[in-house]
């Protein structure tokens, strides 16, 4: 995939929070050093595919997206329908011995891991590692000895219980389990209740695990250490702010996310300052705000489709993406189960974009256009009546309880029609503006001239998704799964 550079930005801070390094949705980040003395991070996807961004950073505060390391999850079939929150949670990314892998639970399957030597590269197809139920946020150890232990987190919503920490035995390869899991912490004795996401190393003789409790909100990081992989492990808490949350260890930075609600879980930078020999964390300021590198790039690696992509969703094209219409079900109440939604994350606090949308219908009834989509969302939605395409804003509380969409009549738009061999295609532009405030406060403009935008009367509050935060984009959708019609924009 092409290299793309993101926008950052860090803020400074000398007394107060850890320094925002990348104000975006990358939920549960891992990082690792490269063969270059460069760095490598990954992050939960959930359901969205393609999955497991990579991201590359020279400096730890510098990050470009440059790949993704999961193309389709598996169970294909399972996630071939949208599975919100589900997929892939709490990665680790490791290199040993020049090969690159990544490890992540999926709370339904089992543990997981795809491996390369080039992370801008192919990665591997999924190996299952550790079947069953629960089991999630794994990282791997490899000793000096060359022996492979994991430890790993249990989710209560699947298996019953949590707040535990296991080590298990991997074959050499770190394929396959070898030893049944061993018990070597638990939170709810020491007070570190909900402990999760742990991330396994090992330094000066000691095993450290360093790991998020006490929740996502209001949590704090703990730091367990042994001088045998399976313990005991004495804990301290090493930092308590801000509920700054699960994250990773490199070259005496820690990089972690902080709940924003609609925006996700924006990251943080972290100093590391070993004290007695423990890993004690503080506020890293940095001198001057940040912006990456000016790149011109093409934005189609930003985007995700909202479950494993089938070719009927539509196509990448040279210059953007054609999405088809998904044929919904007669009684269709909203959008929240419709897969082929393409969309990209919120990127800073306050942001402005502009799509430029050709809408195309073979049949009245179909509807494309543009949507901000959460558990609330909003669309600009064209639908083909007749010759005429009718722009409709449509809103949605509650998506995911089933909430009905509430629609109101704002324009109407005359189609171009041609012939399309035994049919008529009928085709309009619409360019959607958004424009995001503080607290993710959503205004949006159109037009259809490319000159003249019109603001939506009421902004649109955004909503966080499930695990994932508000996201923008393109969607469309059809009565009549024999007859669609499509979006394209160019990316």
């Amino acid at each position: 995939m092409k290299k793309i550079a993101f926008l950052l930005f860090a803020l400074f801070s000398a007394l107060a929070s850890p320094a925002q390094i990348l104000f975006a949705d990358y939920s549960d980040p891992d990082v690792c050093e490269g063969t270059a003395g460069d760095y490598w991070l990954t992050a939960s996807s959930f359901q969205c595919t393609p999955g497991l961004p990579i991201l590359h950073s020279r400096d730890l505060v510098h990050w470009q997206l440059v790949n993704y390391a999961v193309e389709r999850l598996v169970p294909v079939e399972h996630y071939n329908t949208v599975r919100h929150g589900c997929g892939v949670w709490a990665p680790s990314i490791r290199r040993h011995r020049d090969t690159y892998y990544i490890y992540w639970g999926d709370p339904d399957f089992g543990i997981f891991m795809v491996k390369t030597t080039d992370p801008r590269g192919r990665w591997s197809e999924p190996v299952l590692v550790v079947e069953g139920k629960g089991a999630i946020d794994p990282c791997p150890l490899w000793d000096d000895d060359g022996r492979c232990y994991l430890v790993n987190g249990w989710a209560a919503s699947r298996c019953g219980f949590n707040s535990v920490l296991t080590v298990r035995e991997l074959s050499a390869d770190g394929s396959r389990a070898i030893g049944n899991p061993r018990l070597v912490y638990d939170g709810q004795v020491e007070g570190n209740h909900t402990i999760e996401g742990p991330k396994f190393y090992r330094r000066d003789g000691y095993y450290y695990i360093l790991a998020p409790a006490g929740g996502v909100e209001k949590g704090w990081q703990v730091a367990l250490r042994s001088t045998n992989v399976y313990g005991p492990y004495d804990a301290k808490i090493v930092f308590n702010k801000d509920g700054i949350h699960q994250g990773g260890w490199v070259a005496d930075k820690f990089i972690a996310f902080q709940e924003r609600g609609a925006y996700g879980r924006i990251l943080h930078l972290l100093d590391v300052e070993w004290k007695q020999g423990w890993p004690m964390m503080k506020a890293s300021p940095l001198d001057t705000p940040f912006r990456a590198k000016g790149e011109s790039y093409p934005g189609a690696l930003l985007y995700q489709w909202h479950a494993n992509y089938q070719d009927h969703f539509g196509f990448v094209t040279n210059d953007g993406v054609r999405v088809y219409g998904y044929p919904v079900a007669a009684d269709f109440h909203n959008l929240w189960e419709v897969p082929n939604l393409y969309l990209r994350k919120f990127e800073g606090e306050t942001f402005t974009d502009t799509l430029h949308m050709t809408v195309t219908a073979t049949a009245s009834g179909q509807q494309s256009g543009f949507v901000v989509m959460g558990r609330d969302y909003c669309r600009l939605s064209l639908e083909l009546q007749g010759d005429t395409f009718i722009l409709k804003h449509i809103t949605c509380k509650d998506a995911d309880q089933g909430g009905n969409e509430v629609s109101e009549t704002i324009s109407s738009v005359k189609a171009h029609a041609y012939n399309a061999g035994a049919k008529t295609n009928y085709e309009c532009h619409l360019s959607v503006r958004i424009h995001c405030d503080k607290g993710a406060l959503c205004h949006l403009a159109y037009s259809t001239d490319d000159l003249h935008f019109i603001p939506i009367a009421t902004p649109f509050q955004a909503r966080e998704g499930k695990w994932i935060g508000a996201k923008y984009g393109l969607f469309s959708i059809t009565r009549d799964a024999k007859a669609k019609g499509w979006v394209s924009t160019h990316l």
